[in-house]
């Protein structure tokens, strides 16, 4: 017969209410721990980052730019007056001299306008002379009326001395004596008035002259000018060099100041950079550059900085110095760095793929577990490919500068 233990069946609810306690104890305490874990860090293959290691030392700014070669010396030759294109002679790429014909351009106005010019020319010119001819015919003429009054005036004169010496020997009569001293007065008088007549006919040569030499002069001018309209038709080079482009061809209809071809010394070149405008405020003029041809590098200066901002660059023109590369020609696409500065002794690394100069920006510093933590950086002034560390590294640490952005939720990745 089974008789009841009241006891052990206490002692067995007891035992479970001790064992439910430990397993919730237990859980809240596992629940705790793993809230205090670290997340776990992605992994990043270390072939697929940028690392650099942080260096003290010189440090040379400079920024870089695209650009192109230009000539310095480049001529347009415009058309004077409207015409129309009736032969072309060279094709761009042709060399040429400042005589060089480049086309052959028709209008027959222009040409019947300077012929016209011409006749006026010279029948203004014939009409000068026709004057002057006239005017030193009219002058000799009064010079010899000049000289017979003053034959006249000499005869009047010794008859009336004559007439009075005979007077005072009773030969000849009062009368007579007066009338001679009238006619010697009369003589001596229209003597006077052919002096001065003839001087007046020297003294208004000139001014008549004046007046015809000045409208020979201005026919003579709108005769030049009609003249260059016209030889502007036979489109010349006008300097040595290449013929670089030539907008136009056979059969167009040129407009007054069109231009129809430009000339360029090739042998003389200058790089035209542009640099972006967050990085061109510290260009001045005279600083160091060199040029990337792709086929070689040349040295030159910074000569120029356009005061104008276009398409977020700031365009800058360097002449060069050093001797030009095979190959290098107008319109070349190059490649230009400019030197801002050197810097004696700074700490510097590698520029990260979105750092700017004085900013502050978080990069993953390698640490020896092999885990890359993100680091707070205060960057200074910039490089093409360097940048200055004023806080947060220090020579010898190892950095990623790759672009990180992916991972900016975690403070640190693990590197394979």
């Amino acid at each position: 017969m089974d008789i009841p233990r009241p006891s052990q069946a206490k002692a067995k609810r007891k035992k479970r209410i001790l064992l439910g306690t430990l397993t919730a104890l237990a859980l809240v305490a596992a629940t705790v721990g793993l809230s205090r874990l670290k997340p776990a860090a992605p992994t990043v293959d270390r072939n697929l980052v940028w690392v650099d290691e942080v260096k003290r030392g010189p440090m040379v700014r400079q920024v870089r730019g695209l650009g192109t070669l230009v000539p310095e010396k480049i001529r347009w030759v415009a058309a004077r007056t409207q015409a129309r294109v009736e032969n072309i002679i060279l094709r761009p790429g042709a060399m040429v001299e400042p005589d060089s014909v480049i086309l052959v351009m028709t209008n027959p106005d222009v040409e019947q306008a300077a012929e016209t010019s011409r006749s006026s020319l010279q029948a203004a010119e014939a009409q000068l002379t026709n004057i002057r001819v006239q005017l030193q015919s009219q002058l000799l003429q009064s010079e010899s009326n000049t000289a017979a009054a003053k034959a006249a005036y000499e005869q009047s004169r010794l008859r009336a001395e004559v007439n009075r010496e005979l007077f005072g020997d009773g030969l000849v009569s009062s009368l007579e004596l007066q009338l001679s001293e009238v006619t010697a007065e009369e003589a001596a008088t229209r003597h006077q008035i052919e002096q001065k007549r003839f001087k007046f006919a020297q003294e208004s040569i000139e001014p008549q002259l004046a007046v015809q030499r000045a409208e020979v002069a201005r026919l003579e001018a709108q005769a030049r000018l009609r003249q260059a309209e016209a030889d502007a038709l036979i489109v010349r080079a006008g300097m040595s060099g290449v013929l670089s482009a030539l907008p136009v061809e056979v059969g167009a209809q040129i407009q007054p100041g069109q231009n129809v071809a430009r000339v360029a010394d090739p042998t003389d070149l200058k790089a035209e950079i542009r640099i972006a405008e967050t990085q061109a405020k510290d260009i001045t003029i005279g600083q160091l550059a060199r040029i990337d041809t792709r086929n070689g590098i040349v040295e030159g200066r910074v000569v120029r900085i356009d005061p104008a901002v276009q398409n977020g660059t700031v365009l800058v023109d360097v002449t060069l110095e050093g001797e030009l590369p095979r190959g290098a020609r107008p319109d070349l696409s190059v490649d230009g760095t400019i030197e801002l500065e050197r810097l004696d002794d700074v700490i510097f690394v590698g520029r990260p793929a979105f750092g700017q100069e004085r900013s502050s920006v978080g990069i993953f510093k390698l640490s020896e577990d092999g885990y890359a933590h993100r680091t707070q950086v205060q960057l200074g002034r910039s490089s093409v490919n360097t940048i200055e560390i004023i806080r947060g590294l220090v020579p010898g640490d190892q950095v990623i500068l790759s672009d990180m952005s992916q991972w900016d939720a975690n403070e640190r990745v693990k590197l394979n």
